[in-house]
């Protein structure tokens, strides 16, 4: 038996697509799925998501260290109630979260140091919304979406301004995902100051005495900034006023005639003259066409040990003075090299490293001396003209926090509090009665989750109105929200189009309005990494010719390379058939030998979003139109009788497919039954048994699928699954077993076919004149 007949679509497309679309909500789903590993095995799982947050909170001992909680590992259960239950209950979808905790006690009678009782429990942490297959979340009956959001990378940024009186001013920014920020600046006379917090400031060479450089000598020779000069008579007023950069030595007695640091005066040298020193290591003198900025700040520095600086960071950070040098350095080192307080996270430490060719290992997210000498140095060679600075637009200097990251740092969040309460519990609990349950507190986690759920600013309500518009919703990306932009502050840079935008966010689809650019739409084939940059693919060039290999780019990596046009025209075999082509480049646009190629685009549409990539022959449309127009498929409402276009771009199918507004077969088999609101499918192969409770049951070889019949949507508009098939029809996995609200035999059908005549009038009257 044959169902309805399906839709046959010619294409004629010139240019030939190199690569399949990927699933179109792989944004929210694996995000989600990489911040549960719920199909990890506990021992298997990888530090990050959930399974991270664990780590960093456990274990938490009391004041006097006789108690530890210890994390074993965690797991899901299965929710209450179904998707659909949940939304006419009106509940949440959710999944309990339950952890094993072992509780360490150590011997009351003091004889041991070691813990000698182990209590391990299964603890209950509270409910947990579960995502489900369409990429959203059921909270109060109503599914949410939680958008990703794109905000500043952690890392260090460069960047310069100019002065009132014209002197350009240079600053390195170090921006961590937790913890003080830290900004290094050079001012008019060419000092180097750090600011912590954006308050405290002083003299650069202060914190490095405080750090470990604690003589002239050590931090001239971090900085290469010394010369050595032999002392004659002719060069004798030059080296006046000079500073030493190490002690100088009478090699006779072993006697410091002079300390490094200090100025070379005339008396000085005169000495050095009697007893017959000939060179002396001097830090090299500034001067107006290369001035030696660690000098002028080493003159500016009014601490000369390291004990001073200590002391004088300690004054301006804690206002006061410190109870001792101890206490002192203890602060300073909690700021910015202990893992608790200070945190550059993997993204922060990857682009420190690719900025400054460190190679620290990722686990170190903490700051380290080689990382600030390398941070000045750079700033050094920004004042001397070598060094460019950032630009704060560019897709790699911008990261996208999807949903799994949105949710690890509220656990993060949840688990502090915690901690706090556990903390209290064991120090007031009696020993005999104490267990992993009597400390750990459930609501402390469930309302912090709850509250980000339902009053984030990137939680929203799902919009729903069609297909399209769930489906744009979960790859909207927003600048704004918690830890982004304002409205009001954004300014124009912030909203334009910038050249990194090529093939990973659309230049088209985004709001008008005051929302206009700070909220986009991701590109069709456009992916995440696993340290946040948006990639998009490109296919490989070698030698001229273009080969079948398929490679995802970052902006900062695409940086580097020449890249053609998905147009240029290449024989079978993949050589170019024009000696010149045109490609991109960074911003530019050369013309080059194809030798000179290096990547190709994979596609037509690459560079717009699937709302864009919806509208025919989208080339010869205004730019402003097709926005407008890839804005208003959103709006459109679901038809009683939908009709497929007649003109596609083939981008129909993959939308409503993945949008999950339809039933797909989920097995082969062959369709027993079929009514308005049932299909029932008998599977070719039965399935096979996983576990032993499933043994003991018998697995039934058919598979009933349950139609959604005029169900109420966000926007008050109406679901209803209408089934394709017929009963004996065979059907194999993947295939559409019933078409959802606006879509016809498995395609997006968002209005009808009309017949329209146009006529222009020598472009006078263009959008309505």
């Amino acid at each position: 038996m044959k169902g309805k007949k399906k839709i046959e679509r010619h294409s004629f497309a010139r240019i030939p697509q190199a690569i399949d679309y990927p699933n179109l909500l792989e944004v929210q789903l694996k995000s989600f799925q990489d911040f549960l590993q719920e199909h990890v095995s506990p021992e298997k799982r990888e530090n990050k998501g959930l399974q991270a947050v664990f780590n960093s909170v456990f274990p938490i001992s009391d004041s006097a260290g006789n108690y530890e909680l210890q994390f074993v590992e965690y797991y899901l259960d299965k929710p209450k109630y179904s998707e659909r239950e949940c939304q006419e209950r009106g509940v949440s979808y959710a999944v309990p979260l339950k952890a094993r905790m072992r509780l360490a006690i150590k011997d009351v009678t003091g004889e041991t140091d070691n813990f000698t009782e182990f209590i391990e429990q299964d603890v209950y942490l509270g409910n947990m919304p579960y995502m489900t297959a369409r990429g959203t979340f059921i909270i109060n009956g109503a599914e949410r979406v939680i958008v990703s959001q794109l905000h500043r990378s952690p890392g260090v940024f460069f960047s310069d301004t100019l002065h009132p009186n014209g002197t350009p001013i240079y600053s390195a920014r170090i921006i961590p995902f937790r913890g003080s920020w830290v900004e290094f600046t050079t001012d008019v006379n060419d000092v180097m100051y750090v600011y912590i917090d954006r308050k405290k400031k002083f003299p650069v060479t202060m914190l490095l005495r405080a750090i470990g450089f604690s003589t002239v000598e050590d931090i001239v020779n971090a900085f290469e900034e010394s010369e050595e000069v032999t002392i004659q008579l002719e060069n004798m007023p030059n080296l006046v006023g000079q500073m030493l950069a190490a002690d100088v030595v009478d090699f006779s007695t072993g006697e410091v005639i002079a300390e490094q640091g200090k100025n070379i005066t005339q008396e000085i040298l005169d000495q050095f003259l009697e007893l017959g020193i000939q060179k002396v290591k001097i830090v090299r003198p500034s001067d107006v066409n290369s001035p030696n900025l660690v000098l002028n700040t080493l003159r500016k520095d009014t601490a000369k040990t390291e004990a001073e600086a200590i002391e004088a960071i300690y004054r301006q950070l804690r206002s006061g003075e410190p109870p001792d040098i101890d206490t002192a350095r203890a602060l300073i080192e909690r700021m910015f090299f202990n893992e608790k307080r200070y945190d550059l996270g993997a993204v922060g430490r990857y682009r420190i490293n690719k900025k400054l060719n460190l190679d620290i290992p990722y686990d170190t997210t903490v700051l380290t001396r080689e990382d600030i000498i390398a941070i000045l140095k750079y700033l050094i060679g920004m004042r001397e003209g070598h060094n460019p600075s950032d630009d704060i637009d560019h897709l790699g200097n911008r990261r996208v926090r999807t949903v799994g990251e949105q949710l690890a740092s509220q656990f993060n969040v949840g688990f502090a509090r915690m901690a706090r309460t556990i903390k209290e519990r064991m120090n007031i609990g009696d020993a005999e009665k104490l267990t992993p349950q009597d400390l750990v507190n459930a609501r402390t986690i469930s309302s912090v989750i709850n509250t980000f759920f339902g009053t984030s600013q990137l939680s929203q309500f799902m919009d729903q109105t069609n297909p399209l518009a769930e489906l744009t919703h979960k790859r909207r990306l927003s600048a704004l929200g918690p830890g982004g932009l304002t409205r009001e502050r954004a300014g124009f840079e912030v909203r334009d189009v910038h050249y990194t935008h090529y093939g990973r966010l659309c230049p088209i689809e985004t709001p008008e309005g005051p929302n206009i650019g700070l909220i986009s739409s991701l590109c069709v084939h456009a992916r995440i990494n696993d340290f946040g940059f948006i990639e998009t693919p490109y296919r490989k060039v070698v030698n001229g010719r273009v080969t079948k290999e398929i490679e995802y780019l970052s902006a900062t990596e695409e940086d580097s390379y020449t890249i053609a046009q998905v147009n240029a025209p290449i024989d079978e075999k993949g050589n170019f058939l024009n000696d010149r082509v045109k490609a991109r480049r960074k911003g530019d646009f050369p013309v080059v030998p194809p030798e000179k190629i290096e990547y190709m685009d994979v596609a037509t549409n690459q560079i717009v979003s699937p709302a864009a990539s919806l509208i025919p022959f989208l080339e010869h449309d205004d730019a402003n139109r097709a926005l407008m127009g890839s804005n208003m498929q959103r709006q459109a409402v679901p038809l009683m009788v939908p009709e497929a276009p007649i003109v596609g771009t083939g981008m129909e199918g993959k939308v409503a497919r993945d949008s999950g507004t339809m039933v797909i077969a989920e097995e082969d088999g062959v369709v027993e039954y079929v009514d308005a609101e049932k299909i029932v499918i008998k599977m070719d192969k039965p399935p096979q048994p996983k576990s032993g409770k499933e043994r003991l049951m018998e697995l039934s070889d058919r598979k009933e699928y349950k139609l959604l019949k005029f169900i109420r949507t966000n926007q008050d508009s109406t679901i209803n699954q209408r089934p394709l098939v017929v009963e004996g029809q065979h059907v194999k996995k993947g295939d559409i077993l019933a078409d959802g609200c606006a879509t016809d035999q498995g395609e997006l059908a968002l209005g009808r076919n009309v017949l329209v005549a146009f006529m222009p009038w020598h472009g006078y009257n263009f959008e309505d004149a």
